[in-house]
């Protein structure tokens, strides 16, 4: 299926690795001009060599607010618009509430909640100016029911709930803001292919008995949904978060 991305500008955080870089190669192949950040520049050049494509790297911790404006400011000078951003930089942190210090309660939030909220502000701005724009933050079905760490649990509700807010916001001038929910995802730099190197026999009980389809989600079934929802053949679905976990989630919506 031909997406109708050609040309469209494509700002990735968290690209360099993992569920980003797949979504970078999986818009490459429908011919976008593909950017991502990350972190780490080492990172970041060996993706660029992997990738091969049209791909520009832009060095940024997300974390920082002045680092964010910076990253934007970067890019829109770099390629004169942006059409599509994916907030998909994040991660978990701490233990139970109890035992998780309120700093790490504050950097769950500025990782996977707040650099989304403020990434998707100011690049709306400048799809306002074109009267189009696609804007897809990467949450988690953690963030659907309850699971997983508490900080991250909390950070990615909260990002599902401003996606849909935000995208009733920005939908009259053209810009459709969504979400995608994964489920367990195996990938080399993930936390789960560590714990199923370190609990090979628990981790197969957990996908016998937790997702339905028997096996852990590859990165490519995310970056899939992620090129479509991008693209104007899902030009109805505004506000949506979407669930990629081979039936792990529990809930019926």
């Amino acid at each position: 299926m031909d997406l109708q991305l050609q040309g469209k500008n494509v700002l990735i955080t968290g690209g360099s690795k993992g569920i980003g870089k797949a979504i970078a190669e999986a818009f490459i192949s429908e011919g976008a001009n593909v950017s991502i950040v990350a972190r780490g520049i080492e990172f970041l050049e060996k993706a660029k060599e992997e990738l091969g494509g049209n791909v520009s790297i832009f060095k940024a911790d997300i974390l920082n607010e002045g680092e964010r404006e910076e990253l934007i400011k970067a890019f829109i000078k770099e390629k004169g618009t942006i059409d599509i951003l994916i907030n998909n930089a994040g991660g978990s942190n701490g233990a139970n509430a109890m035992k998780t210090s309120m700093d790490l309660f504050y950097e769950a939030m500025e990782l996977n909640y707040f650099s989304a909220v403020h990434l998707s502000k100011m690049a709306a701005e400048h799809m306002k100016v074109s009267g189009s724009g696609s804007i897809i933050n990467i949450t988690s079905v953690f963030g659907r029911e309850s699971g997983g760490k508490v900080t991250y649990n909390n950070a990615k509700a909260a990002l599902i709930s401003f996606t849909k807010s935000f995208a009733d916001e920005m939908i009259p001038f053209g810009i459709r803001v969504n979400s995608i929910a994964p489920g367990s995802i195996l990938h080399e730099s993930g936390n789960w292919k560590k714990r199923l190197d370190a609990d090979p026999v628990g981790i197969r009980e957990f996908v016998k008995k937790e997702i339905p389809a028997g096996r852990f989600g590859t990165v490519e079934e995310i970056a899939n949904v992620t090129a479509f929802l991008a693209s104007e053949k899902a030009s109805w679905i505004v506000g949506a978060s979407i669930n990629v976990d081979g039936g792990q989630s529990r809930m019926n919506f």
